[in-house]
């Protein structure tokens, strides 16, 4: 059989296509700052990706500045502030690397964190779970959990999967 005739006969029909099931990875998306609970949740979601044949994502949002009035000293601290996010994101992609054994897909970017978040849910299909990681002090589960269970629920079309701060990493191990 030549190349031509190979890839011709296995080359899906048109029937074909249409009758079999789309296979897609889960993308288990972690919202990434530098608390203690994010950690948490990203061990979950790397151990869930990873046991799953799913894949991890990181969204890192920049919160705006209050100097933003102030053009030079704004643009600076953006800058200052893209820097820095961009460099937390990287340790943690390094982490996910090392848990997960694949590179994980990697979103930057600027405003409100539960409008990003949000935002970003709605324009990549491909996200099918988001993990987040609750503070179990006196501070409350944090303000993303606190909104997404409270009333911005609704906008969610994915399950939220809350990761207590409370828990061991062998906890979580034993968990995922």
């Amino acid at each position: 059989m030549t190349d031509t005739e190979d890839s011709a006969a296995n080359a899906p029909s048109d029937d074909a296509e249409a009758k079999s099931p789309v296979t897609t990875q889960r993308i288990f998306l972690v919202v990434v700052d530098e608390s203690p609970e994010m950690g948490l949740a990203l061990r979950f979601a790397c151990r869930r990706a990873r046991h799953s044949g799913g894949r991890v994502a990181l969204l890192y949002v920049i919160e705006p500045s209050e100097f933003q009035n102030w053009l030079g000293v704004g643009k600076l601290i953006s800058d200052e502030a893209r820097q820095g996010g961009e460099q937390v994101l990287q340790r943690q992609a390094a982490k996910t690397s090392e848990l997960t054994g694949s590179v994980p897909i990697l979103y930057l970017r600027e405003g409100s964190r539960r409008d990003q978040l949000l935002e970003l849910i709605e324009e990549e299909p491909s996200i099918s779970i988001l993990v987040l990681g609750a503070n179990v002090g006196q501070g409350g589960p944090g303000p993303l959990v606190s909104a997404l269970t409270g009333k911005f629920v609704g906008r969610l079309r994915i399950p939220v999967t809350i990761v207590p701060g409370s828990l061991s990493e062998e906890d979580v191990d034993a968990l995922s």
